[in-house]
């Protein structure tokens, strides 16, 4: 499909094209808007606002304390392993002010998912908080780690304050296991010697890897998707280009310098990277970060001391929120934009959402190898439940048929998408990135969709066995090999079922060997191995499973069964 095709069904105020020269990197974007907005908030959490200006000065102060307190050179991988919290973007964004690549980091990672993650990319330096220490120090001698940079959570309180909640996290709730990484540089300590320095200034290109985002890809083998300046510049030029849809007044919906966003979902994740971290840069508006969105109460109070405009978030929170006897009670006279991604949104969730907020939510399209939005519906009334809306402007779309042939409109096909924000490759992966990348730059998906004669375009299945928990991918055969390590699994299978809270859930299918396993055992071995959403809800050990003559596991017949 020719990206022309869109270009008059889209809402007024949203251009068909950006401009992908703007701006030559993430560090110009950054830069010009913590001088154009230095006064006005730019990320709030635990009770401290940081304005622009303040993110300025301390990511530069970060970033001089790389530049002249480590060897560390310009496309040298750092690791970001924190949850969401003041650290991360004045962390991030230092990084990439010193050059570096940075490795976003599942702070919830086993030990087994950190030491691939870390040897995979090359990380030699890593920023981390506290309450994680004792897995950093299990895969450190693992890794080509040299720097480590420990962060607390109360770092950028005021002293007293930030005592009290340093001892009330270590000592009252006991939530940092005892270990020893003597060689650690405290948070505090790297912003107070680099405010000493000089930030010497990088020439980033559009062309440069700015950040390895890792994903399963089409398979279970995570591998790090290599978005570029351009990618990221282009999709945070994409999201505000879609924001400036003109509302009855015949204004921009989101109006620069003037929005505050909720943030609960992980700014690790790629989707609220984007949607948070980057995109706030472009317009100059505010994001509150959720630290613990899982404390619905405490999530739904900090909510409640905002005159907020937008929220990201996915169904399983919407419900956890409308679950909640407060929410009701806060004031949803500023909420204009209520973003779905993730994961499939629920036609109920929707409505009730809708009732109870009188916002609609707009569900949208990604992947991690789009940086990640390829797609999002108009907003308001214009919105199509059931679709996930129109590609974003300068993207285009196609679905094709197993021999690669284009299909007409309206018919079923593996989506394509063509765009400035689809990813240079996996890293040091040639081979697993021409097989979802094609010499014209069109990356297959994966998943199935069609395309609606009047441009939206609708989901319709995936082509792929991968399974969505809350936003986040698992994929059946990462389980299924560290399972089979185990001495008394046979054979096993892992396949997807829907569940009301997290959209999908994992199932596994077990043949023990002679001697059986017990569940507590087999329970124990995948908490040593996999982190929460990759966790089996649902056991069910078996005598045989179902293949085919040549010994492949039939999953569909399991889906059968399940």
């Amino acid at each position: 499909m020719h990206a022309d095709f869109w270009n008059d069904k889209r809402p007024a105020g949203v251009p068909n094209e950006i401009d992908e020269t703007a701006y030559k990197s993430i560090i110009e974007v950054f830069e010009r808007s913590c001088k154009k907005f230095a006064d006005r908030p730019a990320f709030s959490n635990l009770g401290v606002t940081l304005s622009y200006g303040g993110l300025d000065r301390l990511s530069a102060a970060f970033a001089a304390y790389l530049q002249k307190h480590t060897d560390l050179k310009p496309g040298d991988r750092i690791a970001v392993q924190m949850p969401n919290i003041l650290q991360y973007p004045i962390a991030v964004f230092g990084a990439l002010r010193a050059g570096l690549i940075v490795v976003n980091t599942n702070p919830l990672y086993t030990t087994r998912e950190m030491r691939h993650q870390f040897k995979d990319s090359g990380v030699r330096a890593l920023v981390y908080l506290n309450v994680f220490g004792k897995h950093v120090e299990e895969v450190l001698a693992d890794t080509d780690i040299e720097f480590l940079i420990e962060a607390r959570m109360g770092d950028l309180m005021p002293s007293l304050k930030g005592w009290l909640v340093n001892t009330m996290v270590a000592k009252v709730k006991k939530m940092v296991p005892a270990f020893k990484l003597p060689q650690a540089v405290s948070f505090k300590s790297v912003l107070s010697q680099g405010q000493a320095h000089e930030l010497k200034p990088i020439k980033a290109q559009l062309s440069d890897v700015a950040v390895l985002q890792y994903t399963g890809g089409t398979t279970g083998v995570a591998k790090g998707a290599m978005l570029t300046h351009g990618n990221l510049v282009a999709n945070m030029q994409q999201i505000h280009a879609c924001l400036s849809q003109l509302g009855a007044d015949g204004s921009p919906l989101m109006k620069e310098g003037q929005e505050t966003m909720i943030a609960p979902l992980p700014l690790y994740h790629v989707y609220a990277f984007t949607a948070n971290c980057m995109c706030m840069m472009v317009n100059g508006n505010h994001n509150v970060l959720i630290s613990n969105p899982r404390d619905i109460g405490a999530f739904i109070k900090e909510m409640a001391k905002w005159q907020f405009s937008a929220l990201v978030g996915l169904n399983t929170l919407f419900v956890a929120l409308m679950d909640h006897p407060e929410f009701k009670k806060l004031d949803f006279s500023h909420l204009k934009v209520t973003n779905s991604g993730g994961t499939a949104l629920v036609k109920a969730t929707a409505e009730r959402w809708k009732a109870i907020t009188g916002c609609t939510v707009v569900e949208g399209y990604g992947l991690t190898e789009t940086s990640p939005v390829a797609s999002t519906n108009p907003y308001g009334d214009k919105a199509r439940l059931g679709t996930v809306g129109m590609p974003v402007p300068g993207t285009t779309f196609k679905v094709i048929n197993d021999d690669g042939v284009e299909q007409a409109l309206g018919e079923r096909g593996e989506l394509c998408v063509k765009g400035p924000q689809v990813m240079k490759g996996y890293w040091q992966r040639p081979e697993a990135t021409d097989e979802v990348l094609d010499a014209e730059g069109w990356l297959k998906t994966g998943d199935v969709a069609v395309i609606d004669p009047d441009g939206f375009v609708r989901i319709v299945d995936r082509k792929k066995d991968l399974i969505i928990v809350s936003g986040f991918n698992v994929y059946p055969n990462e389980i299924e090999d560290v399972l089979m390590t185990h001495p008394q699994i046979a054979s096993c299978a892992v396949i997807g079922v829907p569940d009301e809270r997290s959209g999908e859930a994992v199932k596994l299918f077990v043949v023990a060997r002679a001697g059986g396993l017990p569940m507590d055992e087999l329970k124990g071995f995948c908490r040593e191995n996999f982190c929460a959403y990759k966790m089996p809800r649902h056991i069910v050990f078996r005598e045989s499973l179902p293949m085919t003559p040549v010994g492949k596991i039939l999953r569909r017949e399991l889906r059968d069964l399940a």
